[in-house]
């Protein structure tokens, strides 16, 4: 298979086993191979693996690494990301704590966007700031506006984009511009488009992190996270400190990510033409005062989006006119959505969005001074009218 060949095409062969003279029956799949413990034939061995792992190369000393499944996966993650090199975590925070915790030394800065997944400030309020690490959260939309938080100790530069509640594009290669003539380590949340519908590394970022819970694996079964990046030193960093810190997942796990990934395209594609059908419904509905999802139109993204993405998927939020007990009725009478805070599988979701959390965001505008409600929505696999309807009936019984 050629590196050439489309992301569509690889992802259907990459982490398949293999079938060749010394393997002339075999699976289709890779499975998944499980183990703690890592053999050696002999000393010498052992010590030539030490020797080249050291060296950079993605080698296995004890099983906490994981085999080919592990590997299979990592490929899967360079091959979406366009990256040199993944590394494995157990969920999506535990990639970001990773790539932190990597790349941060006590008594740096981090500056970070405010549209940023909420649990990362979380994070900086304990772990990070018990460690002496100063983090700043403003929003990155005006790039240039970010030089007067930068201070002689800021080392890496935060965002998400598009962000995790309003789903605002961010001007990727001007921040990757801003961070090289700061010095500055620019990493992302790439978890909404999943280095299918946005690849931020061949923008210009240094370290992209994907929730591979979400949209990878598609199924809402597993917890994931990746850290990928191309640049040597960093990927050496990031290699050391994988392994001090323990970072693990399950072989398990990672089989059925590579399961998952091979329906990534047309999943996401459908969860994309279901979301833009059900905003050209709520686009018309009286109580809707905004509606956040960059493929759509209207959004303040979108050009942005035009220019830097090749898809979307299903996730958006939408402003509504009401009152919190009118959107509580809204969110309790959906059948087909379920409550929560994750999305990626597939199924409908909706998240009630704490708009005092909204405030502090400045792409919120000119509708924090209101009293809008606002809810997260990700658009499933199911029949789009059957989802449109599901909504109708609910916001007749809100209001």
């Amino acid at each position: 298979m050629s590196s050439e060949s489309s992301i569509h095409t690889r992802l259907q062969h990459l982490g398949t086993a293999p079938c060749d003279a010394q393997h002339p029956v075999a699976p289709v799949g890779l499975p998944s191979i499980r183990t703690s413990t890592v053999r050696f034939n002999t000393v010498e061995d052992l010590e030539k693996t030490y020797r080249r792992k050291n060296g950079g190369e993605r080698l296995v000393t004890y099983g906490r690494m994981g085999m080919e499944t592990h590997a299979a996966l990592e490929d899967v993650f360079c091959a979406l990301e366009g990256g040199q090199r993944a590394f494995l975590a157990s969920s999506g925070l535990g990639a970001i704590s990773m790539a932190l915790l990597s790349l941060l030394s006590a008594g740096d800065h981090l500056l970070a966007a405010d549209c940023v997944y909420g649990p990362v400030y979380h994070l900086s309020n304990t772990v990070l700031g018990r460690m002496g690490i100063e983090a700043t959260f403003t929003s990155a939309k005006d790039v240039q506006a970010l030089a007067k938080h930068v201070k002689p100790n800021t080392k890496i530069l935060y965002v998400e984009a598009p962000g995790s509640l309003l789903m605002e594009m961010l001007d990727m290669p001007a921040l990757a511009a801003f961070a090289k003539e700061h010095g500055l380590i620019l990493v992302t949340d790439n978890t909404w488009g999943s280095g299918y519908a946005y690849q931020p590394l061949a923008l210009g970022a240094d370290v992209s992190i994907v929730a591979g819970t979400k949209y990878v694996a598609g199924h809402s079964d597993l917890m994931l996270g990746a850290v990928i990046a191309n640049d040597p030193a960093l990927i050496k960093t990031i290699d050391t400190n994988q392994y001090a810190m323990g970072f693990s997942v399950s072989a398990d796990d990672a089989w059925l990510a590579i399961r998952g990934v091979r329906t990534l395209p047309v999943r996401m594609q459908q969860h994309a033409r279901n979301a833009l059908d059900v905003c050209q419904w709520l686009a018309q509905q009286p109580a809707v005062r905004q509606i956040f999802h960059p493929a759509w139109p209207d959004d303040a993204g979108h050009v942005l989006w035009k220019r830097d993405c090749t898809g979307s998927n299903g996730l958006l939020s939408v402003a509504l006119d009401m009152s919190p007990a009118q959107v509580r009725a809204f969110v309790n009478a959906l059948t087909l959505f379920g409550i929560g805070y994750s999305w990626g599988g597939y199924e409908s979701l909706v998240q009630w969005v704490d708009t005092g959390f909204l405030r502090n965001h400045a792409y919120f505008g000119k509708l924090a001074d209101t009293a809008v409600q606002v809810v997260r929505l990700h658009i499933g696999l199911e029949a789009v009218e059957d989802v449109i309807a599901d909504l109708q009936q609910a916001m007749q019984k809100a209001l």
